[in-house]
């Protein structure tokens, strides 16, 4: 696939407009195959490419950094609206957009410059934090460490997995331990030798978004690619209150393209009615606009939502000072977000499964691929689990319990 970009499209900042032809352009290009890409597992390079060129991840990077400036609630809007196009391609960026963040936030002049910068251009940021293993899930019990050679090198070393993105990315950033047990991270060119990106990711959703594993290998490090994490004087964890609702915003745009099949689907049965349907044609059935109502509304729902919690984000990212936030807002957005999840998974469940009720059995054939969409919001829901969200949401309001200090919030 050739892309072809006019200088229009390459400033950031014309994506934000309602109206924006650019912003058109790059989500129909996005979307078309998307269905096939996915059915056939096609990975979406020249999708990324797109965007790399478009540097929609320069939507929240600061104008005198070649980025948008553009706001949370703006920056989510937009997620939104790309994960209509392709939940998969949505995703993909998930690492890089909370990379942003963090680097809006680093406190070191010449390394906020720099990475600013390059995501500026249109670098892409992707990596890991997990690893597998019988430790506590969300722990800093990591096995991957950052340790100085011999030869005074540092090197990298270690296993990851949920690799989300790295196999489209230019940068990749990860976790690890280094000399005094500190938890620091780590930014390295994803070409470097010493990283092996496996596309091993086989779960029922979310196919082609590489979340699969990463080997690290005596990598070599400069000492300015070890980025200091800003943790908490009590050393507790700054909230991530974006990391988190940009999977709900995923979601919301998943919800959004199956509403829009839906709509298609039931004009593709023009004069193919059931029988014992009450109208001749399958538009004005009235069951059939019930579903479809119900699924548009419900995307609708979602998309609020998620800007509704985007808001918070933006007021906890606008309280920073030295590199961390204020406390009574961190934990107002992580509040926001951990809610929005529970009411968006909810909805996007029931909503993504009605699809195949306006198609009949022709609907779940598996060249339609229609089940995609249930099977990616499946898949997206489960990071960090709704029940578990539910549950310290509860205890907060009753009790007035603090959400709990990790990155899962």
């Amino acid at each position: 696939m050739t892309v072809q970009l006019s200088p229009e499209q390459t400033v950031p900042a014309a994506l934000l407009d309602r109206g924006s032809p650019q912003l058109a352009s790059l989500l129909d290009a996005i979307a078309a195959g998307a269905a096939v890409r996915e059915r056939d597992r096609v990975h979406p390079h020249a999708q990324i490419d797109l965007i790399r060129a478009a540097r929609f991840g320069a939507l929240r990077v600061p104008p005198e950094h070649g980025g948008a400036g553009a706001s949370l609630r703006e920056t989510f809007r937009l997620v939104i609206a790309l994960a209509a196009a392709d939940a998969n391609v949505a995703h993909i960026l998930r690492s890089h957009f909370a990379y942003v963040e963090q680097m809006l936030r680093e406190t070191d002049p010449e390394r906020r410059r720099r990475w600013l910068r390059e995501a500026g251009e249109g670098t892409i940021v992707a990596g890991a934090a997990t690893e597998l293993g019988a430790h506590k899930v969300g722990a800093e019990s990591l096995g991957t460490t950052l340790r100085r050679d011999a030869a005074g090198v540092l090197r990298l070393n270690g296993v990851k997995y949920y690799s989300t993105g790295s196999l489209y990315a230019d940068v990749l950033m990860f976790t690890a331990l280094d000399d005094d047990g500190r938890l620091v991270a780590v930014v390295v060119p994803a070409r470097r030798e010493g990283v092996t990106l496996e596309d091993d990711w086989d779960g029922i959703g979310q196919r082609l978004t590489g979340t699969g594993t990463t080997r690290l290998q005596d990598v070599a490090v400069e000492p300015e690619e070890v980025l200091d994490l800003h943790l908490h004087s009590d050393g507790s964890f700054p909230r991530c209150g974006v990391l988190q609702l940009y999977i709900t915003a995923a979601v919301a745009g998943a919800m959004r393209n199956a509403a829009d099949d839906a709509v298609d689907l039931v004009r593709s049965r023009e004069g193919r009615p059931f029988a014992h349907a009450p109208a001749e044609r399958p538009a004005e059935d009235p069951l059939l606009q019930e579903v479809v109502g119900e699924m548009v509304s419900a995307a609708f729902a979602a998309e609020a939502t998620v800007l509704a919690a985007a808001d918070a984000q933006d007021a906890e990212a606008e309280s920073v000072v030295d590199g961390l936030p204020d406390q009574r807002l961190a934990e107002a957005a992580s509040l926001a977000a951990a809610q929005a999840k529970v009411v968006v998974d909810e909805l996007a469940l029931r909503a993504t499964g009605r699809l195949f009720d306006v198609g009949g059995a022709s609907a779940t054939k598996r060249e339609k691929n229609l089940d995609r969409h249930w099977r990616n919001v499946r898949t997206l829901s489960t990071h960090n689990p709704l029940l578990y969200k539910a549950q310290a949401i509860g205890a907060n309001a009753l009790n007035g319990t603090p959400l709990p200090p990790n990155w899962f919030f």
